[in-house]
Formats: structure tokens, sequence, C-alpha cells
């Protein structure tokens, strides 16, 4: 049986991967370059970030900071109106908490961050939070998940990572930690196949939790 999970935020516990992409796309095509999802998805789980495109775009650097604010406003703007919950989570979160501890390792930024949780219950049942500002190196580097499993004081063999991309997989398999794979339909097409374990929905989770070793 598994002690600790780690939790990635975006895409596993709220739903927000498709408006940080969408307030992208509206960002750039301000500046007439159109953002291609796919090459989007690629970029972003070598951990390349948003602006890749753009700079193939010869989009200058000073033009990529402000459209960054631009970006960023787009989607405080989507988190603080569109519904981003999704269905089941705080309740699986209130059942597992009866067997795990659990905290939250996310590559989003503290103000985004306290945007969405605003008016949630999710960060309750979390032990702590370690968002974007509190380490060095983003995923896929495996800095996060380690950063987590020492605030812990875990052993790897005690801890199961959950994730939904590409990025936090690799980040997962460089620490060296089982990584389990919940369904997002966002990034769907991606190869995720070395997960130790794929689920629908984090209601699936209790079970292997329950029988990991």
């Amino acid at each position: 049986m598994k002690k600790y999970v780690l939790f990635d935020h975006d895409g596993v516990l709220v739903d927000t991967e498709f408006w940080y992409y969408k307030a992208a796309e509206r960002a750039l095509a301000g500046v007439g370059v159109m953002l291609d999802k796919e090459q989007y998805l690629r970029d972003m789980s070598q951990g390349l970030g948003t602006w890749v495109q753009a700079r193939a775009a010869g989009i200058s650097e000073e033009s990529i900071d402000s459209l960054r604010e631009v970006r960023n406003a787009y989607y405080q703007e989507s988190l603080r109106t569109e519904a981003i919950e999704i269905e089941g989570v705080v309740e699986t979160l209130g059942e597992l908490s009866k067997y795990v501890q659990m905290a939250i390792v996310t590559t989003s930024k503290r103000a985004d961050f306290e945007i969405i949780h605003k008016h949630r219950h999710i960060r309750r049942f979390m032990d702590f939070v370690l968002v974007r500002e509190d380490y060095t190196l983003a995923k896929p580097n495996p800095e996060p998940y380690l950063m987590g499993l020492k605030r812990f004081g875990a052993t790897k063999d005690e801890t199961l990572i959950v994730e939904d991309s590409p990025r936090g997989l690799s980040s997962a398999l460089a620490a060296g930690i089982d990584c389990v794979i919940v369904h997002n339909e966002f990034v769907e097409a991606a190869d995720l196949s070395q997960a130790s374990y794929r689920i629908e929905t984090l209601a699936d989770l209790k079970d292997i939790i329950l029988g990991a070793a």
C-alpha cells in the first residue's frame, strides 16, 4: 500500500489545461500568429513553454514579454468565469484522505493557483502545495517531485504520483516514482505508455493505492 500521493494539478484536479491553451491562442492571434495545438502540446511536453511558435514566426522577445502578460490576463479571466471543476474530485480526495497523505506539485504560478482555489475545497485535503515559484527547474525535470518527496520525508516506494500529461510523466519517471495517468481529453493523443497505471477518473485511484505493494 502506498502512503503518500503527489498530485499534479492542472488537468488532474481542475480542468484548466484547455483554457491555458486558449489564452495563449487568443494572445497570439492578436499579433497574427495561429497557434497549432499539436505543436503546442509537443513543445509543452518537453518543457519548452508556450512561445516556441511565436519565436519561429519572428516575434521578438520584447513582444513575447508583452504577450505573456496578455496571455496571463486571458487565462485568469477564464479561471474566474469558466467551469473548471472535475466531477467527483473533492469526494474522491475525501475518501483517499482516510488512507494516504496527499500534496499538490504543480507548474501553476502562485497567483493562478490562488484564483483557482479561492472558493474551492481541494486544498484542505493536502499536507502542502508546491507551485512554480517554489522550485528552480520545472517539469519534465524531476526536481518538483523530488522536492515533494523530501517534504513528506517519504521513500520513492511509498509514494505515488498522479499525472495527466507527457511532461508530468517524464518528471515522475526521472524521479523514479510510480506514476498513475488519469485520462484527460485535451492530451489524449500523447504517448503515455510508460505510466505504471492508467485510469479514467480519480475515483479509480483508491484500488491502486490499496493494492500497490
